[in-house]
């Protein structure tokens, strides 16, 4: 599990720092609003006939019945596979083809603070996008082939692939003089999505022994279809958070749809590389032992999955929220990104990065139900979360502005990891979260020290190096102040929360030194 953490962590990691690049491209040339709050509404719809299939959880509904299935009759097992894929492809299909043609009467439904041109411009961009989903809902039924036979790499290339794509489309068209603004980002959506998506894992699970039975009926249909119901017709607020950004932040003023944007991005690296590689890495081994029925194991395993993510997430979400403005400026500034978006972006990123330890808690806790082959009770909470949210916004927004859209986002996410924390406490996971709280406060305490050495270097460092250029100063500025903050954090553990210290640092010094030194017992 920590081998296929790691794999998943350093995906997240590239694909997230690939989707960083993209961004400082469109703000370096469009800044915030006008064609960049168009490109990032454009995904609004497509995203919610992902979400309306279900098409994040496929693997996860799918995973459970057909690794069984394999067990059992593998013949029978590839027409289970052969039933699902063909299913997955139409329903996709027919939903996009409906969605193009309804293009020009969905703009203005996703984005309502959009002029009549604007609207225009988007329908534009929605007819591109949106055909790129009719290879992500197959390919995640290919990937759960992958996920079954502990082939992760392929998996972990997929992002990458498809944030490659959209580099190099929106950089290259441009240049070449084919198209015009943000459009040839939306190419690179299309270009990405069908490689990376869909013939990246096609061509991996061939290789690999693959028997395509086409049909229209199964008997485990029914059951898949139960499992995936609820994540059908549930919105939870995890998969609907990135399109309330773009919704609600374009009743905001003009300029805070990208605003929110570039903030989210930051802010969901940590998300990746901590929560969703924990969450997706522990997901099998947390299904086989509810297979299983060994309990023990099961909430031994969440337990330490939760702390052990708990001692990064933490000191990471603090530090960030430190430095969340030379981590801006260092990012995005330049071209048409301007110090005032600096400015005007770094309180959003801020509240937004107080919900990363939620974000775990959420990512980790939701697969366990998912192993327990519950799909119903994430739903529905997910669901009554989102129905809380959608009045907080259009209440708190004439008041707040953009700084409502990121904080309702926040305790959104908290509220849905809470409740899903107390239901799982109450049925099964007696024991599994205990100590998770006192780790995160712990870890906050020995983060503190650094935090403040963080605001130290911050406030002198730029007066000493002001004869540099910007990006010179926050370049230093964020190395000096993150260096120190590690060594403090470690310092720190290693004196009065030594178990932390091993924690991080053993994986490391035992591929140093692979005699020694040896993890001592807790």
């Amino acid at each position: 599990m920590g081998a296929a953490a790691l794999i998943m962590a350093f995906s997240v990691l590239l694909s997230r720092l690939m989707g960083l690049f993209r961004d400082k491209i469109i703000s370096w040339q469009f800044g915030a609003g006008g064609e960049a709050d168009i490109y990032f509404a454009a995904f609004v719809v497509p995203d919610f006939l992902n979400y309306l299939l279900a098409g994040g959880y496929v693997s996860i509904t799918l995973i459970p019945l057909l690794s069984r299935r394999f067990e059992e009759n593998e013949e029978d097992a590839w027409r289970f596979f052969g039933t699902v894929f063909c299913w997955a492809t139409l329903a996709i299909g027919l939903l996009t083809a409906l969605a193009w043609i309804a293009a020009p009467v969905l703009a203005p439904l996703v984005a309502p603070g959009f002029d009549a041109a604007q609207c225009a411009r988007l329908t534009q961009f929605l007819r591109i996008v949106l055909p790129a989903q009719v290879f992500f809902l197959p390919g995640a039924c290919l990937s759960a082939i992958l996920y079954i036979r502990h082939q992760f790499f392929v998996p972990a290339l997929m992002p990458l692939i498809y944030n490659g794509g959209i580099l190099l489309f929106g950089v290259g068209l441009p240049w070449l003089g084919l198209v015009q603004g943000m459009e040839g980002f939306c190419w690179g959506v299309l270009a990405g999505a069908s490689v990376g998506a869909f013939l990246l894992p096609l061509s991996t699970v061939r290789s690999g022994g693959f028997r395509f039975l086409p049909g229209l009926a199964h008997p485990l249909m029914k059951r898949f279809l139960l499992m995936a119901l609820p994540l059908m017709v549930g919105q939870s607020v995890v998969v609907l958070d990135e399109q309330f950004v773009r919704i609600f932040g374009s009743l905001a003023g003009d300029g805070a749809v990208s605003l929110l944007n570039y903030a989210r991005r930051i802010m969901m690296v940590p998300v990746g590389v901590v929560a969703q590689a924990a969450g997706v890495a522990s997901f099998p081994f947390l299904a086989a032992l509810a297979a299983k029925g060994d309990m023990e194991h099961f909430r031994f395993t969440l337990n330490r999955t939760m702390k052990n993510s708990m001692m990064i997430a933490v000191p990471v979400a603090a530090w960030m929220i430190t430095a969340s403005g030379p981590v801006l400026g260092f990012i995005f500034e330049g071209g048409s990104f301007s110090t005032s978006h600096t400015s005007g972006a770094a309180p959003l990123l801020q509240i937004m990065l107080l919900a990363v330890p939620f974000w775990l808690l959420q990512q980790v806790t939701g697969r366990a139900f998912y192993a327990m082959q519950d799909t119903v009770t994430p739903a529905v909470v997910g669901t009554a979360a989102t129905l809380l949210a959608v009045p907080a916004y259009v209440l708190l927004i004439p008041v707040m502005g953009a700084k409502a859209v990121a904080l309702v986002t926040t305790l959104s996410i908290a509220l849905y990891a809470i409740a899903l924390l107390f239901i799982a406490c109450r049925r099964w996971a007696t024991g599994a979260f205990e100590g998770v709280w006192i780790t995160a406060w712990r870890s906050v305490l020995l983060s503190m020290p650094g935090c403040g050495i963080m605001l130290a270097v911050m406030h002198d460092g730029f007066r000493l190096l002001s004869g540099l250029s910007p990006l010179l100063q926050q370049f230093i500025v964020l190395a000096v102040g993150g260096t120190l903050f590690v060594v403090s954090w470690l310092l720190l553990s290693y004196f009065f929360q030594r178990h932390y210290y091993w924690t991080v640092l053993y994986p490391i010094l035992r591929k140093l030194h692979p005699r020694k030194p040896r993890e001592p017992r807790s």
